[in-house]
């Protein structure tokens, strides 16, 4: 099996490794577009970026299955918080999307998303690390290492290849079912 992750992201690739480490899939890495804006400000524009990630890391990547992984925020009634979706694509199927763990921003980091920035470069400076993103993400910095970016993408990963399992048992039995209807 073939899996095709629409992001060149060492944390994102790791999380999707990890997560079908056991289907004995070949994973590969696309430079996929979001096609929403560099910083996703609600789970419904950090989901569309995520399927479309997913759909195009499909095609380009000649796989069975595609995966969008895509982080943003959202404003809530407690502030902003982070998000993170993923989507899966696979042929036959309307994309699954899963969700993730959510934290509050600092009103500091909350503040300078809401005025236009981006959440990587506004981490870098604010933790004065490089390529936070890309490596334990601001819900590292904000869970004291507790949690990283890519064991939130794993666990976002465990749901979607959860979901992919159980559809694709359900249409076997299915089959099997009209199949045994038919030997009569």
């Amino acid at each position: 099996m073939r899996v095709a992750i629409g992001s060149k992201n060492p944390a994102k690739i790791l999380a999707v490794e990890e997560a079908f480490k056991f289907l004995s899939a070949e994973v590969i890495s696309i430079d996929a577009h979001s096609g929403v804006s560099e910083q996703p400000m609600s789970d419904d524009e950090t989901i569309k970026g995520a399927v479309n990630r997913a759909l195009e890391a499909a095609e380009r990547g000649e796989a069975q299955i595609g995966i969008g992984l895509e982080g943003g925020v959202q404003q809530t009634h407690y502030g902003l918080v982070l998000c993170n979706w993923g989507a899966l694509a696979a042929k036959g199927m309307e994309p699954l999307i899963a969700g993730g763990a959510r934290i509050p921003l600092p009103e500091e980091i909350a503040k300078r998303l809401l005025a236009g920035e981006e959440l990587g470069p506004v981490m870098d400076e604010y933790a004065r690390k490089r390529n936070v993103r890309k490596n334990e993400g601001a819900v590292g910095i904000f869970t004291e290492g507790q949690v990283n970016r890519s064991e939130m993408f794993l666990h976002v990963m465990k749901l979607l290849v959860g979901q992919y399992e159980y559809k694709i048992k359900r249409n076997e039995g299915s089959n099997r079912k009209r199949d045994d209807s038919t030997n009569f």
